[in-house]
């Protein structure tokens, strides 16, 4: 799979589309939602927007803004922001996941202004209460989005599902958590934890781009 997206992505397409996505989320609303209850709203402001279109030029080095603007993943495949800290509100709904080598069921985190507000689980709460507590300053903090757009990375459909790095499944989407300096965010402190999202609906003012973890746009 990898070596079939690095030989056949038409970079130029991809480039274009991370583009337009960039140009939509400017001075517009991001509205994030899932089956499972994810609710999520918030800004990107002037900051800066990372689209892994497999450029590695010294011409664009000289652009860059951040630090992970100088990180060229190959395959590419993925756009990544973090968004305006105080602009995020709503609430983050998880499948089962391990935080701490504990399994984690039913997991709702409420950000106010970027921060966690309220943990609720079916089971396994004291372990993700215990992990943001350990992780310091930040780990309670919105980190950042990050968006697939290659479809040679798309999941398989048969056998068992995985997702494909570096450019996701075109559609998965990450919700990540703490520390975002490294993409021109305020978050600091060093903890770092990535969450991600298979059936995701990402939708920009009116604009649906990521329709239950399907590329639309």
């Amino acid at each position: 799979m990898y070596l079939r997206a690095l030989v056949e992505t038409d970079y130029a397409a991809l480039a274009a589309k991370q583009r337009a996505f960039e140009a939509a989320m400017r001075g517009q609303v991001v509205h994030i939602t899932t089956p499972l209850g994810t609710d999520l709203r918030f800004r990107i402001g002037d900051r800066p927007v990372t689209k892994q279109d497999g450029d590695a030029s010294a011409a664009r080095a000289k652009l860059a803004r951040n630090l992970i603007d100088r990180e060229v993943e190959l395959p590419a495949g993925a756009v990544r922001v973090a968004p305006i800290e105080s602009s995020v509100e709503g609430m983050i709904a998880f499948p089962p996941s391990e935080w701490g080598r504990t399994r984690v069921e039913g997991l709702v985190l409420t950000f106010e202004r970027g921060e966690v507000t309220g943990i609720r689980a079916t089971t396994g709460r004291d372990a993700v209460e215990r992990e943001l507590s350990d992780g310091g300053s930040g780990a309670r903090a919105f980190r950042e989005l990050a968006v697939g757009f290659n479809s040679l990375l798309a999941m398989p459909t048969e056998g068992r599902r995985w997702i494909p790095y570096y450019g996701y499944g075109a559609g998965v989407i990450r919700l990540s958590l703490g520390d975002n300096t490294e993409l021109g965010g305020d978050v600091g402190g060093g903890y770092v934890r990535w969450n991600f999202f298979t059936h995701a609906t990402v939708a920009i003012g009116s604009d649906v781009w990521v329709r239950d973890g399907r590329l639309v746009r």
